[in-house]
């Protein structure tokens, strides 16, 4: 394993070629494109260096941009501004728990990305694993319990059961959350308590599940003028977790975009990471981690309805590696937003 970040099939940050099948026909964009970065989560600074890349691709495809933080100015800004569209670039509960969304609902802007209801169900995993098995997709088995009952009922006891029923390894998480934060794999049972402790520093409730081994990967969608339509999987390797350190700053992980599989895996994964977006209503983009296990069973693990777009992230590298231009694609987000404002 290497220490550097690498992904094949990658030229340079604004991608080559160009596709017009994902291009609108409207240009409609008769204000500035308002990307909102920022916020007050714990994955703030991924926001802002989301929001810096989008806003620098939407500008060298000709779009006027303004960055703008979730603070008490932004409702006059808002109102001020009347932008064409609204980029939520937010990461954590604002960003992805449907709420931004409502709010620019209310003040009858369109924007990119998810509708406020779907957002909500994909920000609480229980509800979207709910949704996925509901579809026929494989999610792996889980259990989720609030930090209450462990007081109520004696953490070991809780502890012990689970382990008999889902056994081990797992995989502790908060219910709502994102950038593997509070995630911890437990291969034996004495470290089942840490990792719950681990899990409640960023929420009151943990999902538990059965941890799935195979290849990791994550599939980004777009939609376009015949609906959805899933990106080359890219494959992350790394020598340890993928944390947050690892997701976001160079390090040990490799990058394989497209991903190392065969064609019928490929078009598998690509089938989950549709049916997935379309079981769970979300427009525009959506990203999907999965494991492909060695029986060729793809497990989804989460869902994104605001991926990261930082020079690391995933759905740009499947981006380029599809041979789409970023700026181009990024651009016909936005004028899909102008031209059906509503989900």
């Amino acid at each position: 394993m290497t220490s550097t970040t690498r992904a094949t099939n990658r030229t340079d940050e604004t991608g080559t070629g160009h596709d017009s099948s994902v291009m609108s026909d409207t240009a409609g964009l008769r204000g500035p494109v308002v990307v909102l970065a920022g916020g007050l989560s714990h994955e703030r600074d991924v926001s802002l260096r989301s929001g810096r890349r989008v806003a620098e691709a939407l500008r060298s495809a000709g779009v006027e941009v303004q960055v703008h933080d979730v603070d008490a100015d932004l409702m006059a800004f808002l109102r001020d501004t009347r932008p064409s569209v609204v980029w939520p670039l937010l990461h954590g509960a604002s960003g992805e728990d449907g709420s931004i969304r409502d709010i620019l609902e209310l003040v009858d802007l369109p924007y990119v990305g998810s509708g406020p209801r779907e957002s909500r169900a994909v920000w609480n995993k229980p509800v979207a694993k709910a949704a996925l098995l509901a579809a026929g997709i494989d999610t792996p088995a889980y259990v989720t319990l609030p930090q209450a009952l462990f007081r109520d009922l004696g953490a070991q006891a809780v502890l012990d059961a689970i382990v008999d029923r889902l056994g081990l390894p797992l995989v502790v998480k908060p219910v709502q959350g994102g950038s593997a934060l509070g995630v911890t794999r437990v291969e034996r049972a004495a470290d089942f308590p840490r990792a719950m402790v681990n899990c409640f520093a960023y929420g009151d409730t943990a999902l538990i599940e059965r941890a799935v081994d195979g290849v990791e990967l994550a599939v980004s969608v777009l939609d376009g003028p015949d609906g959805p339509r899933a990106l080359p999987a890219v494959e992350i390797v790394t020598d340890g977790a993928y944390d947050y350190d690892a997701r976001y700053n160079p390090g040990p992980v490799e990058y394989f975009a497209p991903a190392r599989l065969a064609p019928e895996q490929a078009a598998h994964v690509a089938d989950v990471a549709v049916r997935a977006h379309r079981a769970l209503g979300l427009r525009h983009l959506s990203r999907t981690d999965m494991i492909l296990s060695p029986e060729g069973v793809a497990s989804v693990l989460e869902i994104n309805v605001a991926p990261g777009m930082t020079e690391t992230s995933l759905l740009p590298q499947a981006i380029v590696a599809a041979g789409l231009d970023l700026p181009h694609v990024y651009r016909s987000l936005v004028e899909q937003a102008v031209a059906a404002p509503s989900a």
